[in-house]
C-alpha cells in the first residue's frame, strides 16, 4: 500500500479484513517486501512529488514493468496511466496502464457523486461507486480493457493483466470486490 498521501489507511483496513498482510510503503526498501501495491486516491500531483522525494518513483516504475500487481483508485489510476490530460506542468506518473486519463474530469468537490455500475466480471450484483473529484478514462489502448462504464459511455474501470484501475473509491463502501480481484492477481 503506497502510504505517502491520500486514503491509504482505508485501503489497509480493507486489505487486512480480506486476510492480506498489508503494510504501508513509504521507502524503496519497503517496496522490495511487497508482492503487490495499491495506489490510493488522494492528490496525484502530491503523490508524484512525494514519490520522487522519497526515492520511490523509479523503483515503482521498475516493479510495474517487471509485472508486479498494482491497483490504483482515483489518483492512483492517474499515477498508473500512460498518458494524463490536464496534468500540472512537470507532473509525472508511474505509467504501465495503456490508457489516457483526464484529471478532475467531473469537476470540483461539489460535483462528487455516487452511482451503481454493472460489472459482469464481478458478478450480477451492481457495484456501488463513489466518485470524488474523479478522473475519467478517455481512451483505452489495445493492451487494456474496460471493466465499467457510466450510462453515458465514459470508462471508469480498466484492467490490463495484473494492473487494475478505478476512477472511484471502493474502499469507502462496503463492496470490496475490486480489492478481492487485486488480491487474486497476487495469489493472496
Amino acid at each position: 500500500m503506497l502510504a505517502l498521501q491520500g486514503d491509504f489507511r482505508e485501503h489497509l483496513l480493507v486489505l487486512r479484513e480480506r486476510g492480506a498482510d498489508a503494510v504501508p510503503v513509504r521507502r524503496a526498501a519497503e517496496l522490495d517486501d511487497v508482492a503487490g501495491l495499491v495506489i490510493p486516491g488522494g492528490e496525484s500531483t502530491v503523490m508524484d512529488k512525494l514519490s520522487r522525494a522519497f526515492g520511490l518513483a523509479e523503483p515503482i516504475k521498475q516493479r510495474i514493468a517487471d509485472g508486479m500487481p498494482v491497483y490504483g483508485t482515483c489518483a492512483g489510476l492517474i499515477m498508473l496511466a500512460d498518458t494524463v490530460r490536464d496534468a500540472i506542468t512537470g507532473q509525472q506518473n508511474f505509467g504501465g496502464l495503456d490508457v489516457v486519463v483526464r484529471r478532475n474530469a467531473f469537476g470540483n468537490q461539489n460535483d462528487s457523486f455516487e452511482t451503481d455500475l454493472d460489472i459482469p466480471e464481478l458478478g450480477e450484483r451492481p457495484v456501488h461507486a463513489v466518485f470524488i473529484r474523479a478522473p475519467v478514462i478517455e481512451q483505452v489502448g489495445p493492451a487494456a480493457r474496460s471493466l465499467a462504464e457510466l450510462d453515458d459511455g465514459r470508462v471508469v474501470a480498466v484492467e490490463q493483466g495484473v494492473l487494475l484501475g478505478t476512477a472511484f473509491h471502493p474502499e469507502v463502501t462496503a463492496d470490496y470486490r475490486f480489492h478481492e480481484r487485486f488480491l487474486d492477481s497476487i495469489g493472496r
